[in-house]
């Protein structure tokens, strides 16, 4: 029997139709993002893992990213957070600083990182009566 370790905070980057493109958001350096991001998960010892997926819906936030806790986090009541506009160096440092203090459910994110955050798409469906 294969045994699993706790879950970690996990980050899921969106690659889909238009984050990640140069051409809706040029200036950003998508790749090199990503990169930094894998690096980080790499040095963190298990605490940190990170994943792409196609599109998540919300395009016109693009670069969308989803923080989803840790199995400690989620125990603390932690959520999976939907964090937009992630084109900048300064917004991957305040990602990765909250997924150092433990992300979801066990630490509070930088002031300037819950400007960024969205509605998953479900919820913004359901607002508007979808």
């Amino acid at each position: 029997m294969r045994r699993f370790g706790p879950r970690p905070c996990t980050l899921v980057v969106c690659r889909g139709c238009c984050c990640g493109d140069a051409a809706k958001n040029p200036g950003t350096d998508h790749a090199g993002q990503l990169a930094r991001l894998r690096e980080a998960a790499d040095a963190s010892g298990g605490r940190l893992a990170v994943r792409t997926t196609d599109c998540l819906g919300p395009c016109g936030q693009a670069n969308v990213v989803v923080v989803q806790p840790s199995a400690e986090g989620r125990r603390a009541g932690g959520r999976a957070t939907w964090v937009g506009w992630v084109l900048d160096r300064d917004g991957t440092d305040d990602l990765l600083a909250w997924t150092r203090a433990g992300g979801p459910g066990v630490a509070a994110p930088p002031e300037t990182l819950e400007l960024h955050m969205i509605p998953p798409p479900s919820d913004a469906r359901r607002r508007q009566g979808r």
